[in-house]
């Protein structure tokens, strides 16, 4: 397994004592550094709260923005969210383009190709529910499937093009966007957060929620000390679910749902591998390849809920290698640079849990409509990297008091007790 790279601090410069922002976000992965940058971009002052950015599942991202291929039968109410994010991603890159070296966004298109009979049946169908939803994806011969990618198999059964799914270098997308975090608190020093490194980063752990009068007013630090905010957004994946304080009642069932990824470096002669990134489906089973622009290609899509936790499954590895071959047969002459595991958050009906918390009766925040000060933005799952500029602009426009009805379906608390059979503890001051 892969050693991502260290953004811990050590215990000496871990902050102690309390920090003060105008919003501290809780988890360091692209959603959370995507909403952090973008209250920042409001003029807001900013604690993104995390003991190891970027180290979780963003970590193995492949970073496919492809609302198109990943529609999924029976999750269309997904559907209107992905797309929206996906008409954010130019903006939202240039954004951090103007203010770093780049963001590793590019718009190369995807092929979606399948290997036999049954598995152009199956492509032809998701084709069917992906026009009838509006979706544009056009059946290609083989003929001109290999002459945009000649080192695809000549035996491949079907490809179809999807020009509207592009990618992201995860990896890079988190450099960019702490280094736009930092940049802005140096051009505007009001932004700064006394006390965080390089005015926005807490190193530690999040322990849980703080409350005053009825309101979330921070967290508390797991190595001590505590951050307070006027607004605090739970964005820390898996975690969430274990956060304490949470509002009384409110169920986040979160589960692991883990994916073996490799990185594979092309040798001069085969390059490029593929300039478009390849979906395919190999005897039914589903594996990609996203050309990266240092010469290296991501090769994934494993998914099991099991007890090997971020270990790497050697089935998968396998598995990744054997289909990926199937497609094109040069991935055999690749140099495995890596192989990575990591859990996403998964929810019982695969989308996120994404918006403020319905405040119960005779709570503070009932006359709000929403307990104050909390926002909720987890359970990404397979769409996490796809779904930051939305989930971004959503938690912005709910710091503003501005809450969307379209993302409605997507509340936190739709899986926990309704707001009115809730009592509410958490009244006294915790801070």
């Amino acid at each position: 397994m892969s050693t991502p790279v260290d953004h811990r601090a050590g215990p000496s410069s871990a902050p102690r004592s309390t920090v003060r922002a105008d919003v501290a976000v809780i988890g360091g992965g692209v959603v959370g550094h995507g909403i952090a940058w973008e209250a920042q971009r409001s003029g807001r002052s900013v604690a993104l709260i995390d003991d190891a950015p970027g180290s979780g599942a963003s970590w193995a991202a492949a970073g496919m923005l492809a609302p198109v291929s990943e529609l999924h039968y029976q999750e269309e109410d997904l559907l209107e969210l992905m797309l929206d994010a996906s008409s954010r991603w130019p903006g939202f890159a240039a954004g951090i383009a103007g203010a770093t070296s780049g963001s590793g966004y590019l718009t190369t298109p995807t092929l979606a190709v399948g290997a036999d009979a049954a598995d152009r049946r199956a492509l032809m169908d998701l084709r069917a529910v992906q026009q009838a939803n509006g979706l544009a994806v056009e059946p290609l011969t083989v003929r001109d499937a290999r002459k945009r990618e000649p080192l695809l198999s000549p035996a491949i059964a079907c490809a179809l093009d999807t020009p509207a799914d592009h990618q992201v270098d995860p990896r890079r997308l988190l450099a960019a966007l702490r280094q736009a975090l930092a940049g802005a608190v140096r051009g505007k020093p009001g932004l700064a957060v006394a006390g965080a490194v390089e005015g926005y980063a807490v190193p530690d752990r999040a322990g849980g929620l703080l409350w005053e009068g009825g309101r979330v007013v921070g967290a508390s630090l797991a190595g001590g000390g505590t951050v307070l905010a006027t607004d605090t957004i739970v964005a820390n994946g898996l975690q969430a679910g274990d956060l304490g304080g949470l509002p009384d009642g409110l169920d986040l069932p979160l589960r692991p749902v883990h994916g073996d990824i490799l990185r594979l470096a092309v040798p001069q002669h085969l390059q490029p591998l593929v300039t478009s990134t390849v979906r395919g489906l190999v005897h039914g089973v589903p594996v990609y390849i996203v050309p990266r622009q240092d010469g290296t290609v991501v090769i994934g899509a494993t998914q099991r809920e099991d007890a090997l936790s971020d270990a790497v499954s050697a089935g998968g590895v396998y598995q990744l290698l054997r289909d990926a071959q199937a497609l094109v047969p040069a991935v055999a002459e690749l140099e495995l640079l890596e192989c990575t595991a990591r859990a996403r958050p998964g929810t019982p009906d695969n989308a996120p849990l994404l918006g403020r918390v319905p405040a119960a009766p005779g709570s503070a925040g009932y006359k709000a409509g929403h307990v104050p000060g909390l926002i909720i933005a987890t359970g990404f799952f397979r769409h996490g990297v796809l779904l930051t500029p939305a989930a971004a602009a959503i938690c912005a426009g709910l710091l503003d008091g501005h809450a969307d009805p379209r993302w409605a379906p997507f509340s936190p608390e739709r899986f926990s007790r309704p707001a009115a059979a809730r009592t509410n503890h958490h009244t006294k001051e915790t801070v």
